[in-house]
């Protein structure tokens, strides 16, 4: 067996926090009972991101987690997110910028139903004047906070770093800051193609030097492909089973362009209806391969379930386990996410999410 912690994946001792993520914090509004947006007048609201969906694992597991952000200042909708941050056991960090009238900043809204059955879920992205598109490396202290303060693993997503021109240069300056300190970088790529369009250059370029930066990359073969321009399977046609040996084949390839990168990772998920996914994950850790064949679960409400299983992976780095332990806490994390109603999974212990993987559903008393 190989030890993650032997494959330049040392970790600091000396620090304040397990893991970083740098964030734009919004709101979703689901309907009740599993409707669709359009018929429903009834609607709960949560504080969310998938980058906070990633740090949720670690943060209700007892690790010391901080997020790197901005708020409207003196907006109820940012005082609602705070309190859910300090809820979850996560720090934050960020400037209050003035909302500048009823035309100017404030908190994404997400506006999505869960699905039920044949019924897919469908999301609507509101994201006019943003306010975490305003992250700016200027507004933090990066030597405070990798230098004396201290941090073990800084968590990168592609969809901050697509937000605009300014946080796709803090991202970088983030990953930069991180090598230099000696903090190991996770970089989820997460491709969106809104957020590239006419961009394409310019997000070439800064996510390949992260990636190059990176310690562990994650992605779907759609974001290696679009992001790094790496050959890979198709995201549609043949059966997941099918697809295994492309790919490993694609997470080579990566490997062959990025040398330095240590853990390379990919879910795995074919959806046979709203409730019920084939879930599954492949894992390059070195030069061992781990490979969960997708299995059957019962789904709640998808999303979030990729940053869960991210979540627990970096969780499992963190402690140092063995490369097939990492790969199986991150598989349940991300299957435990997908029958909570929030976006993050809320695990109470190690065993919750150690019974997910091994299909224990029994009622513990």
């Amino acid at each position: 067996m190989i030890n993650l912690m032997t494959m330049n994946l040392q970790l600091k001792s000396n620090f304040k926090y397990s893991l970083l993520v740098p964030t734009s914090m919004g709101v979703r509004i689901t309907p009740v009972n599993g409707q669709p947006v359009h018929c429903s007048d009834t609607f709960k609201m949560q504080a969310t991101s998938a980058e906070t969906n990633v740090a949720s694992i670690p943060a209700f597991l007892g690790m010391p987690v901080k997020v790197l952000t901005t708020f409207v200042k003196g907006s109820p909708v940012a005082q609602f997110i705070k309190s859910n941050l300090k809820g979850r056991h996560i720090d934050f960090e960020g400037p209050e910028v003035e909302q500048g009238g009823p035309w100017g900043y404030r908190h994404q809204f997400n506006i999505a139903d869960s699905g039920f059955g044949a019924r897919g879920p469908r999301v609507q992205n509101d994201r006019a004047g943003e306010v975490g598109r305003t992250l700016n490396v200027k507004d933090f202290d990066l030597d405070r906070i990798f230098g004396d303060e201290g941090v073990q693993v800084v968590h990168l997503s592609g969809l901050i770093a697509a937000l605009s021109p300014d946080t796709g240069n803090f991202c970088l300056e983030l990953a930069r800051a991180a090598k230099k300190f000696g903090t190991k970088i996770s970089f989820d790529l997460n491709y969106r193609a809104s957020f590239w369009k006419g961009c394409e250059q310019r997000l070439s370029d800064i996510f390949s030097e992260i990636a190059s930066l990176s310690d562990i990359l994650v992605g779907n073969e759609e974001d290696f492909q679009l992001c790094l321009g790496i050959d890979g399977p198709d995201a549609g046609g043949k059966g997941i089973l099918d697809k295994i040996e492309s790919f490993k084949g694609m997470i080579e390839n990566v490997k062959r362009k990025y040398p330095n990168t240590s853990v390379f990772a990919t879910t795995l998920r074919q959806v046979t209806d709203s409730n019920t996914h084939l879930w599954g994950a492949i894992m390059l850790a070195g030069n061992q391969w781990c490979f969960i064949e997708p299995r059957e679960i019962h789904v709640l409400d998808r999303i979030g379930g990729g940053d869960g299983f991210v979540g627990g992976l970096l969780y499992g780095i963190l402690k140092g386990w063995e490369p097939e332990l990492c790969a199986r806490f991150g598989w349940a994390s991300g299957a435990l996410a997908t029958t909570f109603v929030t976006d993050y999974a809320q695990p109470a212990d190690e065993d919750m999410v150690w019974s997910v993987w091994e299909g224990n559903a029994r009622v513990k008393r």
